[in-house]
């Protein structure tokens, strides 16, 4: 909304230098100067519209990351599941929205409870891993700059046995 008032503001001014070097057509020396005052406040405009657009972006840009800062980068999954929940998805999207504003790259690590083995929670923390890859590929986000690993059961938040413990290590944390 405020690109948009920037841009009425910009036309505005340049309407208003064109509209006063048509009207003043007294002499070549009066013509020459209304012609360099247009120019002059043409001139400002583009540069107060610049400046106003540069400060719209990091205002965005703060924005953007305060979201990010409030929905975290961890995204938790269900039991033997790789299928984000409604939660991550949304959570993901200001993460997504942020990452469109720049070029950094992410990694992705996929963990799992303890529960199997070994060799079936590397293959889990791998699948989860690579479903949030995948929607933010889908998204708009450019494969190359996202890295996924696998740790399985072998990082975990919480220690012990219960749900309690396993809910809070079925996750994908964004770095």
């Amino acid at each position: 909304m405020k690109q948009l008032t920037v841009a009425g503001k910009v036309m505005t001014l340049l309407f208003a230098a064109v509209f006063l070097a048509a009207c003043s057509s007294k002499s070549t020396k009066d013509d020459t100067s209304a012609a360099d005052a247009a120019a002059a406040a043409e001139a400002a405009a583009r540069s107060a519209a610049e400046r106003a657009a540069m400060e719209d972006g990091a205002m965005s840009e703060r924005r953007l990351q305060d979201a990010v800062a409030a929905v975290g980068n961890i995204f938790y999954f269900d039991y033997d599941s790789s299928t984000l929940r409604p939660q991550a998805q949304e959570a993901l999207d200001a993460h997504i929205a942020l990452l469109r504003t720049n070029d950094r790259s992410v990694r992705l690590e996929g963990h799992t409870d303890e529960r199997g083995t070994r060799e079936y929670n590397m293959a889990l923390g791998e699948r989860r891993a690579n479903t949030v890859r995948d929607y933010m590929v889908v998204s708009g986000i450019a494969s190359f700059r996202i890295e996924t690993v696998s740790y399985g059961e072998e990082q975990p938040i919480a220690y012990g046995a219960g749900e309690a413990n396993y809910s809070q290590n079925r996750r994908v944390e964004l770095k």
